[in-house]
């Protein structure tokens, strides 16, 4: 159920805005720790006891927050796995985790000892003006609708730069990815089964609406179907689009469940045009096909329309067209299928000048061909009917707990790298007239395409590409260059654990040496402009649940997460906990601060937060301040608190 907490005024809500976000769960009558320890065993224990690929340890799971392991059972991340099970049987495996065994492992009792406890209290403003749109708003994750991240009206100038500090910041609960939206004085925010609207002077509460679980960020635009004229869109963990009022948070509508298929979820971000509102449709297959007990693979992706003024859905298309097969039993004796995958993990690219909409897709799972895989496909925004499809690399069929020494029971029969896209294409006008389609893949190759026809213009790779990006989260441009951050992330552990003589089971094959760094392209011709490779600097993890495990004491720079563009200058974040700002012409350095070298004294009240690793999601630039979330652990799992914090950066502090 959701509650909303307005703040009208500061008497109404100084008892309400108090919340424990660390303090020791209050189990539901009926959950029980042995009956847990029995359903973690059955569902859970393959993958994450050992741990397995990517999967988290039982030891770093139980140094995550109870919210955080109830919501990714519940709707999140391990809903498949949770299938069929009672409120009490989901509590009764999160009491497990965090109480049990008896005697902890040193892992868990290590990772219990680093994660942060935190209470916050929400300080409400004293008066919430009416939303007033500006010249400098950044309104949906791209900033606009052909996702460029270019604010080209900052409030504030190079020369203003080198002077950037933290102004104020906000503890948002849990480690769940987000980026702010920002219209004139009112910031709203998503994260940890919350909706804030701030304050993006102050940091103050507007109002929070609990119960709104997602992982991506909103758009908010005009609309007369919402009270006030402001409406706020956003997809949800349980698969749904709902629209609230974005002056108070009061839900407007909610669509249909947009999937039906256990394994689907919404992690890309909403994009609006016209009536209409875009969201891309994701899978949890490739983790659950670690499991004998799963018959993989089923999942097609698909994007959906909504319209914004009802919920109701006008089309949803299937991007994977190809006819399901059989392909033999896994390794459970369970009947397998295909093709699957060509999941959509980013927000979609709306082109109203061609009625279409761009998506950019994932990998296969299964070794039954497909085309819709490792694509760019553009959509037709009134009938949902595919225009053209452009794959840029074949037969990348994956699935997770292929690439140790024991393969899974559902590997294809030849492992794919794992390049998928994770990043939104970027539409943008050429100079002399026409306009380009970018993209950047895991692979570390960034494309130039017809936005027209999808004919590939260039292809240009910046870094050695892995199963964590490569270019993973986001791209950006500018009227002058594309600039595509890389990642690396998975050469750099194989480099750091080699160089100790040690092995990383999830590699059975030498990686390349990493390239982490930040390049600007010319997009016309794919030209490397420059490059500058992600600095190597010390940083301070607090929290941090896995890797200070594997890799004790080390700083990763991998440049994972999208940048943001001004006139003048790119801002980039690395997984280090590192904020920097490059000249946009020349990739000489202009700024850079560690969020991890110190605590924050929090607008909600939080005394020590610390900072952490900057991933996923980018910077948002609007008003005068630019605002960064630190301490996201994501796939990678460096750099997390269990909390994050939202710091809002402007010239002095000012």
């Amino acid at each position: 159920m959701r509650s909303i907490v307005r703040f009208a005024s500061l008497l109404a809500v100084l008892g309400a805005g108090v919340v424990g976000l660390g303090s020791a769960p209050a189990w539901a009558q009926g959950a029980s720790q042995a009956e847990g320890e029995a359903l973690f065993k059955q569902r859970c224990a393959s993958c994450h006891e050992p741990a397995q690929d990517r999967a988290p340890s039982r030891g770093a799971l139980s140094a995550r927050p109870a919210s955080e392991l109830t919501e990714a059972l519940s709707e999140g991340v391990m809903a498949a796995m949770a299938e069929g099970l009672s409120g009490n049987q989901i509590q009764s495996v999160v009491r497990y985790l965090i109480e049990g065994p008896e005697q902890p492992s040193k892992e868990a009792a290590s990772a219990r000892g680093r994660r942060a406890q935190v209470s916050t209290v929400d300080m409400p403003c004293s008066s919430n003006p009416p939303i007033v749109p500006t010249a400098r708003d950044w309104s949906t994750v791209g900033r606009d609708g052909a996702n460029t991240r270019y604010q080209p009206d900052p409030g504030f100038s190079v020369s203003d730069v080198s002077r950037l500090k933290v102004k104020w910041s906000f503890s948002i609960a849990n480690s769940r990815n987000a980026q702010p939206v920002v219209i004139g004085d009112w910031l709203w925010i998503l994260s940890g089964g919350r909706m804030y609207a701030l304050d993006p002077g102050s940091g103050c509460v507007r109002f929070r609406v609990d119960g709104v679980s997602a992982r991506n960020t909103p758009v908010v635009l005009r609309s007369t179907a919402s009270p006030s004229g402001w409406l706020l869109v956003v997809g949800r963990n349980n698969k749904v689009m709902s629209g609230f009022d974005a002056a108070t948070g009061k839900e407007i509508w909610s669509s249909e469940i947009l999937d039906s298929h256990a394994m689907s979820a919404i992690t890309g971000s909403p994009v609006v045009s016209g009536d209409l509102a875009f969201v891309g449709i994701t899978s949890r297959e490739e983790p659950a096909s670690q499991s004998a007990s799963y018959a993989c693979c089923t999942f097609r992706g698909s994007l959906v329309a909504v319209d914004i003024r009802t919920g109701a859905v006008k089309w949803k298309t299937y991007v994977l067209t190809e006819p399901s097969v059989l392909l033999g039993k896994n390794g459970g004796g369970l009947q397998m299928h295909g093709p699957a995958g060509a999941a959509i993990w980013s927000a979609p690219t709306v082109d109203p000048r061609r009625g279409l909409v761009y998506v950019a897709t994932g990998d296969s799972y299964t070794e039954a061909a497909t085309r819709a895989a490792d694509a760019i496909i553009a959509i037709e925004m009134e009938t949902g009917r595919i225009r053209w499809n452009t794959q840029v690399t074949e037969n990348d069929n994956y699935v997770m707990g292929c690439t140790g020494a024991t393969p899974g029971p559902n590997c294809p029969e030849e492992l794919g790298p794992d390049y998928d896209f994770g990043a939104s294409p970027v539409l943008v006008d050429a100079p002399g007239g026409g306009q380009i389609l970018l993209s950047g893949q895991k692979s570390g190759i960034a494309y130039g395409m017809d936005p027209d026809t999808g004919r590939l213009l260039w292809e240009r790779k910046v870094g050695a590409g892995s199963v964590l990006g490569g270019i993973e989260w986001g791209i950006a441009a500018d009227p002058k260059y594309l600039f595509a951050p890389n990642s690396d992330i998975a050469n750099l552990w194989y480099a750091h654990a080699s160089s100790r003589g040690e092995t990383i089971e999830d590699f059975i094959h030498p990686q390349p040496p990493g390239k982490p760094g930040l390049t600007a392209i010319d997009p016309v011709t794919g030209e490397v402009a420059w490059h500058v490779p992600a600095p190597s600097a010390p940083c301070q993890f607090r929290g941090d649940r896995t890797l200070s495990d594997r890799f004790p004491g080390v700083c990763f720079n991998a440049m994972s997460a999208a940048p943001a563009v001004m006139p003048g200058v790119v801002f980039q974040g690395s997984m280090d906990g590192w904020f920097r700002a490059y000249d946009s012409g020349s990739g000489r350095l202009l700024f850079e601060d560690s969020t991890t070298s110190r605590t924050y004294a929090t607008a909600n009240g939080v005394a020590d937060q610390p900072g952490g690793s900057i991933d996923g999601n980018g910077p948002t630039i609007a008003g005068g301040r630019i605002f960064v979330m630190s301490g996201f652990d994501g796939a990678a799992s460096t750099g997390g608190n269990g909390t994050n914090v939202l710091l809002a950066y402007s010239p002095d502090g000012r």
